[in-house]
């Protein structure tokens, strides 16, 4: 039976007002970053009387972004690629095989996600400054340090999540892998990690988006020379001036890296976890 029109009305009214909702700070960014400094700073109006693209060249000479631009892609690429590794022979170890404290571990890991990460901030700068003091390793004010901080906040939900991704792949792929002569590492690559490729790809955007967008230890843990996007942008606020259209700009080149990634991986984040792999 077909719903009423009333319904259908409804639904449209809805999903357009939600949609309106949606894009209009989409709207207000783009346009604010095709403005003048002065026009941004003036009277609001919806509709631009004149614009420019100089803000998308000056973001680049106000504040050093292709520099922030490479320490985080660096940064975010090296603790999501860490991240995913370990996270993947982890999980498999938990999910294929039985060992003393394999419960214990499961709950510390989960457990985890339960504490604000403020909570890890002092201890891990004592750590890596008294690290820094003992052995001469910077961890303090480096990418390195940087990245094991941000491993510490995904590794833990990247286990726990691919641990239930790999118990829903049936254990008869395993044991056919086997036969073929296939050891564990074999059974892992060539039938266990294909089949759970839309978990191991959401751990890894999650992943990412958590080094890329961090605030707080970024702006902590680093110098001049190891800032990351998330912390540089606001270089474009001064003492005398803040340049609104400069940083509307740099907000959506900023943007681009996970919205790219968005579009290339989501018809692996919507696939079934095992569709076609016991046909």
């Amino acid at each position: 039976m077909a719903p009423p029109q009333s319904f259908l009305w409804s639904r449209r009214i809805f999903l357009t007002l939600l949609t309106v909702f949606v894009l209009l700070p989409v709207f207000v960014m783009v346009t604010s970053s095709l403005k003048p400094l002065e026009d941004v700073t003036g009277k609001f109006q919806w509709i631009p009387s004149g614009l420019t693209v100089r803000p998308y060249f000056d973001i680049w000479d106000t504040v050093p972004l292709a520099r922030y631009f490479a320490n985080s892609l660096i940064v975010a690429g090296a603790a999501t690629v860490c991240s995913v590794v370990i996270a993947v022979f982890a999980a498999y170890a938990v999910s294929r095989y039985t060992f003393r404290g394999k419960r214990v571990f499961t709950v510390t890991v989960l457990s985890t996600q339960m504490f604000p990460g403020i909570l890890f901030l002092l201890p891990l700068f004592l750590i890596y400054v008294n690290i820094g003091n003992a052995t001469g390793i910077a961890l303090f004010g480096s990418r390195g340090g940087l990245i094991l901080t941000y491993l510490t906040f995904s590794l833990p939900f990247s286990i726990w999540m691919l641990i239930g991704y790999f118990d829903s792949v049936p254990r008869d792929l395993d044991e056919a892998a086997k036969v073929d002569g296939c050891g564990p590492f074999g059974a892992l690559f060539r039938v266990i990690v294909p089949a759970a490729t839309p978990g191991i790809v959401a751990v890894a955007v999650y992943a990412f988006m958590t080094a890329w967008g961090e605030v707080l230890f970024a702006s902590v843990m680093t110098n001049d020379t190891t800032r990351t996007l998330a912390v540089g942008l606001q270089g474009y606020s001064t003492q005398n001036d803040v340049y609104w259209n400069q940083i509307m700009a740099a907000s959506l080149v900023v943007s681009l890296p996970v919205v790219a990634g968005f579009l290339l991986l989501q018809r692996y984040l919507v696939t079934g976890l095992t569709a076609g792999a016991v046909k």
